[in-house]
């Protein structure tokens, strides 16, 4: 799967929020200054031609929807941020997290149990 461009990112993070929509919807959603409609449709026929979208006409206008999940993007990304910046270690991702984002006690509680949770799992 290929990498998406930050604008690109941008307008899959609406899609997946909204499920679909006209260009005319991901613009609204969109943050000022908002982009012009030309460059957000341009974006869109991208995604498109990548495969992370399709879409249904209805007369000269198309609704948009995501082909490609938010999970399973956001899935291959952080393997390939483990396997580029890390060594393909997630225990020093971990680590680098822990020690530079200055995780609270909460958080650091939550990642153990989750880790138990998924020890659990794989022990049955």
């Amino acid at each position: 799967m290929k990498e998406l461009t930050k604008a690109e990112e941008q307008i899959m993070q609406i899609l997946w929020e909204i499920e679909k929509g006209f260009v005319k919807d991901i613009i609204t959603q969109m943050d000022e200054p908002k982009p012009a409609y030309n460059t957000v449709s341009t974006i869109v026929r991208i995604l498109e031609t990548k495969g992370f979208i399709g879409h249904t006409e209805y007369g000269k206008s198309h609704m948009y929807y995501p082909l490609v999940n938010k999970k399973d993007y956001s899935r291959e990304r952080m393997n390939e941020m483990v396997k580029n910046y890390f060594g393909n270690s997630a225990s020093q991702m971990v680590s680098f997290f822990a020690k530079n984002r200055k995780m609270d006690v909460k958080e650091t509680d939550e990642i153990i149990k989750m880790l138990q949770d998924l020890k659990g799992k794989s022990d049955e």
